[in-house]
């Protein structure tokens, strides 16, 4: 099996493979510190089992790191690897394509269980986690998404499944402009800073329901 490790802590890196190691001894194992040094990895490597990655790294803005590389590798399962433990990230994660996720405090039984999990096409989330904690708040950013104009209702639907701007734009046949316009017009009616609270946001509704 060959697993691409991608975290910018070389510690944990180190504690990572060692733990992979215990488990799979033939294990073909390699490492980035960042984005763009996992696709140099994986542009020469497109037989990669697993790549196994941290969302909170240097230069990394909420998903924009697992986003990428869905978007360069979608072959390629990814279990995101992270501190960030809270049920809506691990549910954001998930809905962006994630393969599974394991908390980076879990023991050597739960990382094994998730890479055993995965490689064999399933998905994964420890037992211990709830992923329906904090949908009660979800109202709320209903009452807010529903300020949203169709075209904004659009956009918004985009950027929950990993678009990028120009993506978008693509897509909708508008200019960049117009999306970075439609995007800070959202968060403002939504009352949040970045894309990912947008999508985190997002993630509460369901959109095979909303009408556009």
């Amino acid at each position: 099996m060959h697993f691409v490790l991608v975290d910018d802590h070389p510690l944990f890196r180190e504690a990572l493979r060692s733990m992979i190691r215990l488990g799979l001894p033939h294990a073909r194992i390699e490492e980035a510190d960042s984005i763009e040094a996992a696709k140099g990895v994986l542009g020469d490597r497109p037989q990669v089992d697993l790549i196994m990655l941290d969302l909170s790294m240097i230069g990394v803005t909420g998903f924009d790191g697992l986003m990428s590389l869905r978007i360069a590798y979608p072959r390629i399962p990814i279990l995101v690897v992270s501190g960030l433990d809270e049920p809506r990230i691990m549910r954001e994660a998930l809905r962006l394509g994630a393969a599974g996720f394991v908390p980076k405090s879990s023991g050597k039984t739960v990382y094994m269980r998730a890479i055993q999990k995965i490689v064999s096409g399933g998905v994964f989330v420890p037992e211990s986690v709830d992923l329906t904690a904090g949908i009660e708040a979800a109202p709320s950013a209903r009452e807010s998404i529903a300020t949203l104009t169709p075209a904004q209702m659009r956009v918004l639907s985009m950027i929950k499944r990993g678009k990028l701007n120009k993506q978008i734009a693509f897509e909708l046949g508008i200019g960049d402009s117009m999306v970075k316009a439609h995007v800070s017009e959202i968060m403002r009616k939504l009352g949040v800073r970045n894309r990912t609270q947008v999508a985190l946001c997002a993630s509460m509704l369901d959109f095979d329901r909303i009408e556009m």
